[in-house]
């Protein structure tokens, strides 16, 4: 079975980014190879509605059988302002959060993203995934686009 990678908006970006492509193109090869199933949700899709044209036609060439939407639920805003009012992250955060307890909720193997700041930060990764487990749900993975990168054998 292939694994379940939820990507946020950041790694959409990633793409064009100077800074970011070297690690972000080798990760929609394998994205295009379809080697993953790739969750998003109608977050994700607000957050693109202002992105370059590019990054929408990214999104657009994906193969939509490689692809899995995700609804927002109640159960989701529920653990996203519970990330906020156990201080995770502040309040102007909130649509990481959703991101992340989407991302935990529907059982994403990994969430992958450029967001050190809010998202890719091991204090943050912490904190999530207590407040995870304390209701229930397995950590989550939370990794960059950097640590899917294959290495040949010296």
């Amino acid at each position: 079975m292939k694994q379940k990678i939820y990507i946020d908006t950041s790694v959409f970006g990633g793409y064009f980014d100077e800074e970011f492509r070297e690690h972000t193109i080798p990760l929609f090869d394998k994205i295009n190879n379809e080697e993953f199933v790739i969750m998003y949700s109608s977050v994700t899709q607000d957050e693109l509605e202002n992105a370059p044209e590019q990054v929408k036609e990214l999104v657009r060439n994906i193969k939509t059988e490689c692809t899995e939407f995700i609804e927002i639920s109640d159960e989701a805003v529920d653990l996203a302002t519970e990330y906020i009012t156990e201080n995770v992250v502040g309040q102007t955060s909130y649509a990481d959060c959703l991101h992340i307890a989407l991302a935990t909720i529907n059982r994403a193997d990994f969430l992958i993203s450029w967001n050190f700041k809010h998202i890719v930060n091991i204090q943050r990764i912490r904190g999530y995934n207590s407040i995870n487990i304390k209701n229930g749900y397995k950590s989550l993975e939370i990794r960059s686009p950097r640590e899917f990168e294959t290495y040949e054998n010296d």
